[in-house]
Parts: C-alpha cells; structure tokens; sequence
C-alpha cells in the first residue's frame, strides 16, 4: 500500500511540475507581443537641406550639422559630427582632413577615420542637385 502511495505522489508532484512549465510557456507567449511593443520605436523621418549657393570643384561647404564637398565628377556629404564624443568637426584645408578639435580624431573627406580616438567612420548623407542649372545642393540627413 505505501509503494502505491509513494507512487501516486511521484505522478502528482510529475503533473504539477508539467502543469507549472505549462503556465510559464503561456505566459512568456504571451509577454512576447507586449515585449516586442515596448521596443518599437519609429523611424526618424529624413531632413532636408537646402544649400542656395553654387559651388565649383574642390569647394566646401560646413553646415552645423554636415560638410559638403564638391568634386570633379561627385558631390557628397558627411556628418560633421565626430563619432567619439559628438563634438563639431573642423575641416583643415592644408591637409584636407576633417579634424575633431576635442581628442584629435581625425577623418578623410570621404568621412573615413584614419586617426585617433574614434573607432567609426563618419556617416554620408544624401545630396542631390537642386535643379538643372546646378545652382545649388539639396542634402538629405
């Protein structure tokens, strides 16, 4: 008679167990949907800027917030925001680098890092022309 009892006890405390892994299974699929609402977050929404002036071939242009930069063939924009601490990017026309007057970083006009502290590149930006008659750049942050 005790081993039925030892039995059935095993076979209870077997089914609660199952029925507690149950609840916890039900329960994290259901978080799952709140968890994955919690980390929404939306999309920045692109910013246009409009540069009003002509600019010839090898010319510059600083933003607060971008430098651009007018080639032979290309135009192209990058962050004028240093990727270590944030700090505004100076651009040195005698070694045609963008320099980080914080920690020295220091980043090619293509906005590729080749010195210092920070460890990214610059991000690029968009840019289109912004008519025809080239009389004037449109970048898209």
């Amino acid at each position: 008679m005790d081993s039925k009892c030892g039995c059935a006890k095993d076979r209870r405390k077997f089914f609660m167990r199952g029925w507690d892994l149950l609840k916890l299974v039900a329960g994290l699929t259901l978080l799952y949907p709140l968890l994955q609402f919690i980390r929404f977050h939306v999309p920045k929404a692109p910013r246009y800027v409009k540069v009003e002036k002509t600019l010839l071939a090898g010319e510059v242009h600083l933003d607060p917030d971008f430098v651009l930069f007018v080639g032979q063939e290309k135009v192209w924009a990058v962050s004028r925001i240093c990727t270590h601490l944030g700090c505004r990017l100076h651009f040195s026309q005698e070694e045609n680098l963008l320099i980080c007057p914080c920690h020295q970083s220091k980043f090619t006009p293509q906005g590729k890092r080749i010195a210092g502290p920070a460890q990214k590149d610059l991000a690029p930006y968009g840019v289109e022309a912004l008519g025809d008659d080239g009389k004037g750049y449109v970048v898209v942050i």
